[in-house]
């Protein structure tokens, strides 16, 4: 397999969700398929609570990728078929974090990752 500067974020970002943050392992699925108006797509990273339960949609980027507008709507985009409480965009250099209602569609952002429930 060959490491791309993605893959590099991807399994270094797994890695401190594992390792400092303690969310298990065995809960979390890379490259995960998804349709969204009828086309395939896949997200990077997909974290799943004890019950099951979507949790979190990670997107990952290369370190040298802005983190912008368009990356954001990129995981939008895939939250609205997935409806995630939680989604993450990093470039393994910055990470945002944001929270959505789903009852209200109020998004938040977050200063740190959620504890795992």
């Amino acid at each position: 397999m060959f490491l791309t500067p993605e893959e590099w974020v991807r399994q270094h970002f797994v890695n401190y969700l594992i390792t400092h943050l303690a969310y298990p392992k065995s809960l979390i699925k890379l490259e995960s398929g998804l349709s969204y108006n009828n086309v395939q797509k896949r997200t990077d990273i997909q974290v799943f609570d004890r019950s099951g339960q979507l949790f979190m949609i990670i997107e990952c980027k290369a370190p040298y990728v802005a983190l912008t507008q368009a990356v954001f709507e990129q995981v939008a985009q895939y939250n609205h078929s997935l409806r995630s409480p939680y989604v993450v965009i990093t470039n393994g250099m910055s990470q945002y974090c944001c929270q959505t209602n789903w009852e209200t569609f109020q998004i938040d952002f977050l200063e740190n990752l959620p504890l795992f429930p």
